[in-house]
């Protein structure tokens, strides 16, 4: 039997604000290079002029620790919870929420969380969204990731009739980015989740977001095709950089999937603007 340990809260809520902060100064070196790659071999002028300017942005950003878009994002968390770790002092989700809150408040973050209905402001970006997996072991895993409304905005979740087939899932893969023009700021990330039910689609979707860029999947082989052949078409639409035309309108297509009952096909596109803002620290 292992031994249990104790961490306590105030080290998840300091972590949580941590990575908050710093995944809205700082770009991804993985997107950066890919960005930087971009615009070396962008085809059109105002193409290579957006992508030179995404890259100046990226640097004042880092430089003077400012944040990387005025939309600071909904404060999305995932977290891989060891299943031999007590949590200590307070309540493990009230942690991660006041981690939030501090980095939102203390770090001068928007705040973009608001009622539905009312859409009277909550004050200070909470509720976070979490997602909590029980994983062996003794650490804590937690991912941060500041999701923007424009991007988040032109994500989507069908479900397809099965005889669809793998034609009709990249066929609705880069009609929503087709559909989504140049509203999600493009060079956009593409996470597509296959599978599933609806919501765990989605997830899926959210999750492949999270992957190193370029990175190719590794959960299934026939998706390093799926990935590949769509983004090709994705970038023969020329939408290209912020919509001002060009052959760079999606730096990647991240596909993840999973079993679905033999009635359905679950798919969810959900697309991330080229700030794509994630941070990570073990505990």
């Amino acid at each position: 039997m292992n031994p249990i340990r104790e961490i306590p809260c105030d080290i998840i809520t300091d972590t949580v604000k941590n990575l908050f902060v710093e995944a809205s100064t700082d770009l991804g070196e993985d997107v950066l290079s890919a960005i930087k790659s971009a615009a070396e071999s962008e085809v059109t002028e105002l193409g290579r002029y957006a992508l030179d300017k995404i890259i100046e942005n990226a640097r004042i950003a880092k430089d003077s620790a400012l944040p990387l878009c005025q939309d600071t994002g909904l404060a999305v968390v995932f977290v891989e919870l060891g299943q031999d770790v007590h949590i200590t002092g307070g309540d493990f989700n009230e942690a991660v929420q006041e981690g939030v809150r501090r980095a939102y408040r203390n770090g001068f973050l928007r705040k973009s969380v608001c009622d539905p209905l009312s859409r009277e402001n909550t004050g200070d970006n909470t509720p976070a969204v979490i997602h909590t997996d029980i994983v062996k072991g003794d650490r804590i895993r937690i991912i941060a990731m500041p999701k923007g409304g424009g991007s988040e905005n032109m994500s989507s979740s069908v479900m397809l009739l099965p005889s669809a087939g793998l034609e009709g899932i990249k066929k609705h893969i880069v009609d929503m980015v087709e559909k989504a023009g140049p509203n999600p700021c493009p060079p956009v990330i593409v996470g597509a989740g296959i599978g599933g039910s609806i919501e765990k689609s989605a997830l899926l979707a959210k999750r492949a977001l999270l992957r190193p860029l370029g990175e190719p999947s590794r959960s299934d082989p026939r998706l390093s095709r799926v990935e590949k052949e769509t983004l090709d078409e994705i970038n023969r639409l020329g939408t290209g950089p912020q919509g001002y035309g060009g052959k760079t309108t999606a730096l990647a297509v991240h596909v993840e999937m999973m079993p679905c009952h033999i009635a359905s096909l679950p798919v969810t596109v959900n697309i991330q603007c080229h700030v794509a803002r994630h941070k990570e620290a073990v505990i």
